[in-house]
């Protein structure tokens, strides 16, 4: 592993707010290339200073490793803050954010103030836990140049992560929303909806499932069935804290419902896949009908690189699906947060946003208003429409509060986990 360079630097002084920094990009322009900003009097500017503290330091940057193009894409982010900032990024491949989560925690309880993470890739009850126990960094995030751009009208979501609000505590990186996928080859009609993809379970017993959980794709198939089963007057419940009370009057429909459509599924609902990719390469295989994903553009991507048929389709529920925004947070003990804000900032820059929507690269949806970008950065995400991607798309709808997450995962567990 690399040598952690770079010094224990206090956190910068009062942040700029978000309308001064929406000013000097307007008189400035855009940020050059999604690398270092063009603001006047630079020399004398929060960012400069920042800047420079980040100079030769490493960010160990722990990400999920699951997936060849995401790994592949944070290489090259990480090449750019080298050659633009002096920025050593090291990809810290986790399985999981709450593996990270535990670990910071630990560094806490043990008072370690030179910790062993930099900047995580978090959302959900990871963030909730971290932001609650105070183990991040922060606030800093409408602070980065890049952060104007974000699209936080059309995109909630930016701002508010699995009903928390996010308060500046991470930046947020990428847009998401359940999406499923089925060879039109085999699924002349995909559902439309959570009734009719029951009865097309039913329909096709042995050849569906959702992957385990508590994987997230797994553990989001599950709430999607919880929202569309509850009544909707009942909804706003689900962006409260859980209680117990609660959680046994709204998840028993839930409940009743898997019960029924376990013994359909693959395997009779004994055995799952293990996680997304797993199921994905069982549909590839002709073993399942259906995947799903939290990738809208997924698909797409995976045609491209050969690994699912060109006939390959998108579909969400015509009354929407349950989408969310994934983001970057620093933990409080960092020892590079400078250089952290800096990688952040160029992650969330229009180049950086741009590369990642590139459905040969990743395919991840942008956090930015494209619209209000310089004309010659909108540009940069044009794209010509690609085999796989939506043929019925659905509003997002908001997670859940975070709380309800391992609430789900432990009464799952305690009925399906055998």
């Amino acid at each position: 592993m690399k040598t952690r360079t770079g010094t224990d630097d206090n956190p910068p002084a009062a942040a700029p707010t978000r309308r001064a920094a929406l000013a000097r990009l307007a008189a400035a322009g855009a940020v050059a290339q999604g690398l270092a900003p063009s603001f006047a009097k630079a020399e004398t500017d929060l960012w400069a200073r920042t800047l420079a503290q980040a100079r030769g330091q490493s960010v160990f940057f722990n990400a999920w490793g699951g997936a060849p193009t995401i790994n592949a894409y944070i290489q090259w982010a990480g090449q750019q803050v080298l050659q633009g900032f002096g920025i050593h990024v090291v990809h810290v491949k986790v399985t999981g954010a709450a593996d990270v989560v535990k670990r910071v925690r630990n560094e806490k309880a043990a008072t370690k103030f030179d910790g062993s993470v930099d900047l995580v890739w978090i959302n959900g009850e990871n963030f909730l836990a971290m932001k609650r126990e105070g183990l991040l960094f922060g606030p800093f995030a409408e602070q980065l140049p890049s952060f104007p751009y974000v699209d936080t009208l059309g995109k909630p979501t930016t701002q508010l992560d699995f009903a928390e609000p996010v308060d500046g505590m991470e930046a947020p990186w990428g847009m998401a929303q359940l999406t499923f996928m089925a060879d039109a080859n085999r699924v002349a009609q995909p559902p439309h909806d959570l009734a009719s993809w029951l009865a097309f379970a039913t329909h096709y017993p042995g050849q569906t499932s959702y992957p385990r959980p508590p994987d997230f794709h797994g553990m989001t198939f599950i709430k999607q069935i919880l929202l569309d089963v509850t009544p909707k007057v009942d909804h706003r419940v689900f962006y409260q804290a859980v209680t117990a009370d609660r959680f046994a009057r709204l998840s028993a429909p839930l409940w009743k419902t898997l019960d029924a459509l376990h013994p359909v599924l693959w395997r009779k609902g004994k055995q799952f896949p293990t996680n997304a990719a797993t199921q994905r390469q069982m549909m590839a295989d002709g073993e399942l009908l259906l995947a799903m994903t939290f990738n809208p553009n997924e698909a797409a991507s995976e045609i491209a690189a050969s690994r699912l048929a060109p006939t390959t389709v998108s579909f969400q529920f015509s009354s929407g699906t349950i989408g969310n925004t994934h983001f970057l947070a620093i933990p409080f003990n960092s020892r590079a947060n400078a250089a952290a804000q800096v990688f952040a900032n160029f992650l969330l820059s229009p180049r950086a946003q741009a590369r990642k929507a590139d459905i040969a690269i990743w395919g991840d949806p942008t956090v930015l208003d494209v619209r209000r970008l310089p004309v010659a950065e909108q540009a940069l995400f044009k794209a010509k429409p690609q085999a796989g991607q939506l043929v019925t798309s659905g509003p997002p709808l908001p997670e859940p509060h975070g709380s309800w997450v391992p609430a789900l995962e432990l009464e799952w567990a305690r009925r399906y986990g055998m």
